[in-house]
């Protein structure tokens, strides 16, 4: 479990937002860190493998020209060595790191280095070979249930739950950016009374309330994409938050289980002195 009871796990997830360089990557990863996120998250994937046939051939308009589609998902992938740098990184400013594989290469590439967790994307949920493959690392594991039925859910949780994982289902919907009326967080109570698993939410929407309505509800890790730069090139920086929405973000998250307490009335010496002083019925002679 990624966080204790009653505390939140953030992942500022970077994803692909860095565009294939390694500057922007660690600017993201510096701005998670200074925002208070407790982790930031990649994407990695091999696009031979991950690309549909009937999409690699065709050619899109990007920051560096013309290309295929494929020739663009593979310019903003990083190497053994641009990970590695991002890992020496991440060691220097103090914030953990994960990614997302998008296939079983990509797993076996991110097991070379020590990652605290893996997540599998919605997009992988249903590919339950892959989700067996994630659990058997014995990493804890982080599964978004976007674009999942009930049933879908359920077989993902079977997995995990076979493989005695360490895991955290979050509640997710998979448009970008996603409508507020959309959302339905109160399904985050539903998987945690269902299937009595830790929840989370990964959020995909413009605004910042719903992930703290989110946390309100008993999420335990909240994921959120994040940009320098909502008008940067790239399909994922229109949901995603820039520095400030961020850092006020993660301010209010942390606030919630002290704002929440414990359900159990208690006595506030504040109020006592405020009853003796406004009930002039309760003043002994």
């Amino acid at each position: 479990m990624l966080s204790s009871e009653g505390t939140v796990h953030f992942i500022a997830e970077a994803g692909i937002n860095h565009n294939g360089d390694l500057s922007t990557a660690k600017s993201l990863m510096l701005m998670a860190k200074i925002a208070g996120a407790d982790s930031v998250k990649f994407q990695k994937r091999d696009p031979d493998v991950c690309v549909p046939t009937k999409q690699k051939t065709e050619i899109r308009d990007t920051p560096w020209g013309q290309m295929t589609y494929l020739d663009y998902k593979k310019k903003i992938e990083f190497d053994f060595t641009g990970y590695s740098e991002l890992d020496e990184y991440s060691q220097e400013i103090g914030i953990p790191w994960s990614a997302s594989a998008w296939d079983f290469g990509s797993l076996e590439f991110l097991e070379k280095f020590d990652l605290p967790y893996h997540k599998v994307a919605s997009a992988l949920n249903t590919h339950l070979d892959f989700v067996r493959a994630v659990a058997d690392t014995g990493k804890p594991v982080v599964i978004s249930t976007g674009m999942a039925s009930w049933s879908q859910i359920e077989a993902f949780v079977g997995v995990l739950r076979d493989r005695n994982t360490d895991f955290t289902v979050l509640h997710t919907v998979s448009t970008y950016p996603a409508k507020e009326e959309d959302l339905n967080l109160l399904f985050i109570k539903t998987l945690k009374d269902r299937l009595g698993v830790n929840v989370g939410y990964s959020g995909h929407e413009a605004s910042v309330s719903p992930s703290l309505i989110a946390a309100s509800l008993g999420a335990q890790v909240i994921e959120r994409h994040v940009t320098l730069d909502r008008s940067m090139w790239g399909t994922d920086h229109a949901a995603s938050l820039e520095p400030e929405g961020l850092t006020r973000l993660i301010s209010m998250i942390r606030k919630v289980p002290i704002v929440l307490g414990t359900g159990v009335k208690k006595d506030i010496e504040g109020e006592k002195a405020m009853a003796a002083k406004m009930r002039y019925w309760e003043v002994s002679s």
